[in-house]
């Protein structure tokens, strides 16, 4: 199977998408892929590519929100020697280096008013001029361009093309995200454990538990297919029994697990001077059940059963009090 596919999922939403790349990618029109950060715009423009008569030729990528709008300027479409301070000698920008083949233009709203207007013209005519220069160069090249953003809005507030996005939209490719196909994370998750288990030097994946599973489809995924596989890599990484299945996943790299969140939650409370209660017989994993359960059911109540604000009055992130109500099905809003 095609390593693309493989990476952004095989559900009924992608392989329309697939199906639409399929049609677009042989014809010599430009097309712009649409989608939240993280969903694989990146992958389906090399697809473009890589599907299309120019496979052969060059495929040359630049991100538009990388360089300050003069800069930009010169890597688009290259300078003279002497055309600023610092220009010694001609550069060659992106559009020559592409000619014959394709160019990709990441994050396409960041595009600068200027370069705009230029870039109309190089897909109107298939001529520039570099940067301080004069000679009119003729180029044969396919635009491809990817965006995050809603750019009819961009166009309504006046800060980019109308004509432009015309131009640039032969077709719009629409990726959806990760949430709107819950059949991919599963099989999307697997598939990157898998590759990670390979690296860790692991026989095999160990996959996780069916708590895991379901903070796994109960996740919204902002960052979509590339913060799953972060995810899954950083926790099979991160397990003290890399063999053992993952019980609890921690989203945020920067907060600690469940089980780290509950140990540092005792050891303060170990600090205070409570009284001999029944509950002190208990063997200690019920007794540690028992107080985490009557924390959990006051900050509840508390809260009057919102979640996140109760999640707030425990020190938690809202993931975690979401396992800990995983953790304790009989606790139910009244």
């Amino acid at each position: 199977m095609d390593h693309s596919i493989r990476i952004l999922g095989e559900s009924k939403p992608m392989t329309r998408v697939f199906e639409q790349v399929s049609r677009a990618a042989p014809l010599d029109r430009p097309i712009l892929v649409v989608g939240e950060r993280g969903t694989g715009k990146e992958l389906i423009a090399a697809r473009l590519h890589y599907l299309s008569r120019r496979w052969d030729r060059p495929y040359v990528k630049i991100n538009c929100g990388a360089f300050s709008e003069g800069i930009l300027e010169s890597e688009l479409f290259g300078h003279e020697a002497g055309a600023f301070t610092g220009a010694t000698k001609r550069q060659l920008g992106r559009f020559e280096r592409a000619h014959g083949g394709s160019l990709f233009l990441d994050e396409l709203g960041n595009l600068p008013i200027a370069a705009q207007e230029r870039m109309l013209r190089v897909i109107e005519y298939g001529e520039f001029e570099r940067v301080g220069g004069q000679t009119l160069i003729q180029i044969d090249t396919r635009l491809i361009a990817a965006t995050n953003e809603h750019l009819p809005d961009r166009v309504t507030a006046g800060d980019f093309r109308g004509d432009l996005l015309d131009r640039l939209t032969f077709d719009v490719i629409t990726l959806p995200p990760l949430r709107e196909r819950g059949e991919d994370i599963l099989r999307l998750a697997e598939f990157f454990g898998i590759q990670m288990a390979s690296e860790l030097g692991l026989d095999n994946f160990p996959g996780w538990t069916r708590e895991a599973e379901a903070a796994l489809l109960d996740y919204p995924w902002p960052g979509n297919v590339r913060e799953l596989r972060h995810v899954v890599e950083r926790n099979l990484y991160q397990q003290e029994d890399p063999s053992a299945p993952i019980r609890n996943w921690v989203f945020d790299p920067f907060e600690r697990s469940d089980e780290q969140a509950s140990a540092s939650r005792l050891t303060d409370l170990d600090r205070e001077p409570v009284m001999h209660s029944p509950s002190d017989d208990l063997p200690l994993k019920e007794a540690i059940a028992n107080l985490e359960r009557t924390r959990l059911l006051d900050a509840l109540d508390a809260s009057r059963w919102h979640q996140a604000r109760a999640a707030e009055r425990l020190g938690l992130s809202y993931h975690q009090m979401r396992a800990l109500l995983r953790k304790y099905p009989d606790i139910k809003k009244p």
